[in-house]
């Protein structure tokens, strides 16, 4: 193997699969990718659910908090395992533990078994943290903005896209004669088989870093170097990023949870435009996350760490006006205006966030991206708390998230990311710690 096959690369060409940092890189957000359909792919459907199991408003509301709660923990857990078992293991383990409630949740017939089902689905939302630090790896300091970026960007567009395909899966299981009820538990099997296939390729096709796979390398160190967390967890700045990521991917999935209830509910649609409309948020991921990525990256290439914190600020403050702007609209019309300009800069905020992650503590950038992804689902968490209140309406909700948004916004602006950083050109080998 040369030597140069062997470095993060400092070019991201999308249209290639050559070396092990690009089929990785395809392979990891593709993955990601399938692991919104196991994730999310009951959100569309729940106009049927609802229906189905007798479901109140509140019910409702305890479920998209139980997608997205479990989802706090596994990814603390998923980030270290990162860091010691290295992400092509890690992520293998995680799929095809996450395939089995998704396989299992037709076979849920209450309110308590959907619950306990959709709980232990939201373990297969760690995902994310594996396909950040997997790139990470991949790509060369000036450049893993937007490789992670483009990653997450694309990965997440699972959530859009699952919006729309879910519903088509869902009508195409009735024509062949299954009843409501039914079509949406065999629905699932679709996506959980495709975590299982998705797992097979990663472990197959990818390898840890560039240099080879953890286990490999850890054979032949000679010298093995523990990591301490406690640096991480005394660090402000991962708790700045973790708020900002809170509020921003925090409202994404929250959104993609309950757009579809809204517009049926809102404005009279059926459940298949509800999703399609529920979609096209999800599908802004294919260019604005990236966008956010690229974005900070040039204007940490001048002005540094604390050049992405302004910029991550910024974009978070329009998306925090969005939010607001959405919760006023008065007809179907606006309300889709409003949603496109609120996503499009949560979504670069998305990308923004983990364009500095890579660059807090890179002896332990597993467990900064896990902390920081935990903290995206804190705040999904958070806001489905919102919608569950009986006293408060979804369009209430959506307000009073802008008005958070725009507070956190604030404290990003005031914090200080610059700590003897480096992006000019950096195109270092990636640094493998095995840790003990």
């Amino acid at each position: 193997m040369s030597n140069l096959s062997q470095r993060p690369l400092d070019k991201l060409n999308i249209f290639s699969i050559a070396g092990v940092q690009m089929r990785t890189f395809h392979i990891t957000w593709l993955t990601f990718f399938f692991c919104f359909f196991g994730w999310f792919g009951l959100a569309p459907l729940m106009p049927t659910i609802r229906e189905d199991l007798g479901l109140t408003k509140s019910q409702i509301g305890n479920i998209i908090i139980a997608s997205v709660s479990a989802t706090i923990f596994a990814r603390l857990i998923i980030g270290r395992l990162c860091d010691i078992w290295g992400p092509r293991l890690t992520y293998t383990v995680l799929l095809i533990i996450g395939s089995i409630p998704v396989f299992l949740v037709g076979l849920a017939d209450s309110y308590q078994t959907f619950l306990l089902f959709r709980l232990a689905i939201g373990v297969i939302g760690a995902s994310f943290v594996i396909t950040q630090f997997h790139t990470s790896m991949m790509f060369a300091s000036h450049i893993k903005g937007t490789a992670n970026a483009v990653a997450g960007g694309w990965g997440n567009l699972g959530g859009g896209i699952t919006n729309m395909v879910m519903p088509l899966i869902f009508a195409g299981i009735i024509g062949i004669g299954y009843s409501k009820s039914e079509a949406w538990r065999l629905a699932m099997v679709i996506p959980a088989c495709a975590l299982l296939v998705m797992a097979f390729l990663y472990y197959k096709f990818t390898k840890d870093t560039p240099q080879g796979n953890y286990a490999d390398l850890k054979k032949e160190a000679k010298k093995e170097e523990k990591t301490s967390i406690m640096p991480v967890l005394a660090d402000w700045r991962v708790w700045a990023l973790a708020f900002a990521y809170s509020v921003c991917f925090g409202m994404e999935i929250t959104f993609d949870n309950v757009a579809a209830l809204y517009f049926v509910d809102n404005f009279k649609l059926d459940q298949a435009m509800a999703g399609f409309l529920a979609g096209i948020f999800g599908f802004m991921n294919i260019f604005a996350r990236a966008v956010g990525g690229i974005v900070a990256d040039k204007v940490g290439n001048k002005y540094g760490m604390n050049g992405k914190g302004w910029l991550l600020a910024g974009v978070l403050a329009l998306e925090g006006m969005g939010l607001i702007l959405f919760s006023m609209s008065g007809n179907l019309e606006i309300a889709i205006v409003a949603m496109l300009f609120f996503a499009m800069f949560l979504k670069m905020a998305n990308g923004a966030t983990y364009a500095i992650v890579p660059f807090i503590d890179k002896k332990n950038v597993g467990m900064v991206s896990g902390i920081v992804g935990a903290g995206g689902n804190l705040g999904g968490m958070l806001f489905g708390f919102l919608f569950k209140s009986e006293s408060i309406t979804y369009t209430d909700a959506f307000f009073y998230i802008g008005i958070i948004v725009a507070v956190v916004s604030l404290l990003v602006f005031l914090t200080k990311f610059d700590r003897k950083s480096t992006f000019k050109g950096e195109a270092e080998l990636a640094v493998v710690t095995v840790n003990q």
